[in-house]
């Protein structure tokens, strides 16, 4: 999934009220929307490189978007709008082996009234749903986490992918992992214990986990290899 333009290198210098940052490019502060709503723990030091998206559309308010964060030495894709159009990529393009050669795949399918997944998937009369969450948490050098932040909407989620598969369904869920060089993946039980729970009991009920980190340049994100979800 290759940006539409080169980004433009900047220095963080806050982020505030969610959705800007104030970036420092070249001798210039520029005011930049930030498209992750999340606590992005972990990334916000003053003084990490950031990477920018500009726009050129004369009615946007804002000129940048955040799109890249290096923090402890390590790019970190922190557009959560940007997580749906890179596993579509992978799927598109059979990057994702668990899933290979799907001969139906829709985005954004209701499951229920209340609940969307964000794929739908068939193969051979075989029929999936796939929910999928943006990683960019970690707190060792090649472990990533999730969530950030404790997240009810997340559980709600697990638990609807258990209701599908008692209706008929195959369900997975892919944690993105937007963080170079991880070996790992792992819920912060610690920072979400129920989600946690939830977790484990969707497993059991056979929803099947999935880690896929992303490579990641100034230039394009994708998909670059499956890692190790460890469950202690």
């Amino acid at each position: 999934m290759e940006f539409t333009k080169s980004l433009i290198k900047g220095k963080l210098i806050k982020r505030y009220k969610r959705f800007f940052v104030d970036v420092k490019i070249n001798k210039e502060i520029v005011t930049a929307h930030c498209p992750n709503t999340g606590s992005m723990k972990g990334l916000l030091n003053e003084g990490n490189d950031v990477y920018l998206l500009k726009n050129d559309n004369p009615k946007r308010k804002l000129k940048y978007g955040l799109e890249i964060i290096k923090a402890n030495k390590n790019l970190v894709g922190v557009n959560t709008h940007l997580a749906n159009k890179i596993v579509n990529h992978g799927l598109q393009n059979n990057l994702i082996k668990e899933l290979k050669y799907s001969e139906k795949i829709k985005p954004e399918v209701f499951f229920n009234k209340e609940t969307r997944f964000d794929f739908f998937t068939e193969k051979k009369g075989e029929k999936s749903f796939i929910e999928v969450k943006n990683v960019t948490l970690f707190r060792d050098h090649n472990t990533a986490e999730f969530p950030d932040a404790v997240t009810s909407r997340g559980s709600k989620h697990l638990l609807a992918l258990i209701d599908a598969i008692k209706k008929g369904y195959k369900s997975y869920l892919i944690f993105l992992v937007q963080i170079q060089n991880m070996k790992y993946f792992k819920i912060a039980k610690d920072i979400d214990n129920e989600y946690y729970k939830n977790y484990i009991t969707a497993k059991k009920a056979g929803v099947k986990f999935l880690a896929y980190r992303c490579k990641i340049s100034a230039k394009e994100i994708y998909i670059e290899k499956k890692i190790n979800i460890l469950d202690d």
